[in-house]
């Protein structure tokens, strides 16, 4: 299995010219997404779940964490993947950012229980059980950008990032991203946590180191 994390300490220029570039490729795989229309955000989501209900990882998952979609900024679109996992009993768990700022994942049993947050997606409740370390057999996380290494940027915020370390092992996690998001390699940082897959509408990509 590739490793879920390459260990970098660049120095103090050579960060801020990583984190600036991170910066750009996040505005022009906005806008790119952005642009992209609502019909074929529907049908490359589709093509997604498919490819990950097909991957062992997660063919063979008896827990699995998703992400709900922010459709406003034409994310990813999971949720038929919940209805397929729910239909073999899979625990699906859901991440949430708690009151303390750090994000958790939660299992949630109830869909309609989740709660509505300001970004316009849904959220576990607190009163759904948290996810432990080891816990979770795959967790599938989201990408403005992503390389074949499984590295992956996000909106910057850093949630998952250092979310994964403590709940990941033995879990997988699958990077899930359109694929004109997949470029040639993205600026590594310090605390960068990689996938150990890449899937798109048209590939599964196991990570390079």
């Amino acid at each position: 299995m590739p490793p879920a994390h390459h260990g970098f300490v660049p120095s103090s220029a050579e960060d801020t010219l990583r984190h600036r570039v991170k910066d750009e490729l996040r505005t022009r795989m906005r806008a790119l997404r952005s642009a992209l229309p609502v019909s074929a955000c529907a049908d490359k989501s589709s093509q997604i779940v498919a490819r990950l209900a097909a991957l062992e990882a997660v063919a063979t998952a008896r827990s699995v964490a998703l992400f709900w979609p922010i459709v406003d900024r034409h994310e990813v679109d999971l949720r038929a993947l919940d209805a397929r996992l729910r239909a073999r009993s899979v625990r699906v768990a859901y991440p949430r950012l708690e009151e303390t700022g750090a994000m958790s994942f939660r299992f949630v049993g109830d869909l309609e229980a989740m709660r509505e947050h300001a970004l316009g997606l849904l959220e576990p409740t607190g009163d759904d059980p948290v996810a432990e370390r080891g816990e979770l057999d795959a967790i599938v996380a989201p990408a403005l950008a992503v390389d074949p290494r499984g590295h992956r940027i996000g909106y910057g915020v850093g949630h998952y990032d250092r979310a994964l370390p403590r709940v990941a092992p033995p879990g997988v996690v699958v990077v899930v991203a359109f694929d004109f998001q997949l470029v040639a390699e993205t600026p590594e940082t310090e605390g960068d946590v990689a996938g150990a897959w890449v899937v798109t509408e048209r590939r599964v990509l196991a990570a390079s180191a």
